[in-house]
């Protein structure tokens, strides 16, 4: 299949060119080219493109984190997990994340991008695809 970053940047603008933070298109190519080899085309049927976008925005926004993480001075690569609270001097919010993480999801409850593909991956039974 070939991915089509035109249209990935019109269906997801939020990764266009014109945004505040440059998408380069070899970043969204490679995460394409890692969807191409994991996801089931017979499993994902109609809905291939619209998986293959969510799981290109779910990886670029895991990438882009890292990589702010190492221009701030942090450890690219290293989780914290899903934020709980937060605090700044008197004031303190905690949010209930419980309600829209998906179990056993891995770093796919990461991102909002990440949850509606394994939401989609779950319903169509789009397990790891193997050669028999």
């Amino acid at each position: 299949m070939a991915f089509d970053i035109d249209k990935f940047r019109e269906d997801f603008p939020e990764f266009s060119k014109s945004g505040l933070r440059i998408y380069s298109d070899s970043l969204i190519a490679f995460w394409a080219k890692m969807g191409d080899l994991q996801l089931n085309v017979k499993a994902w049927g109609d809905l291939l493109d619209f998986g293959m976008e969510l799981y290109v925005a779910h990886n670029i926004v895991l990438a882009v984190t890292a990589q702010d993480t190492a221009t701030l001075g942090g450890v690219p690569g290293q989780d914290i997990g899903v934020m709980t609270s937060q605090s700044a001097g008197g004031l303190q919010v905690s949010l209930d994340v419980n309600s829209m993480l998906e179990a056993n999801a891995g770093n796919y409850n990461l991102t909002f991008y990440g949850r509606q593909f394994l939401r989609l991956a779950r319903l169509l039974g789009s397990g790891g695809a193997v050669a028999i």
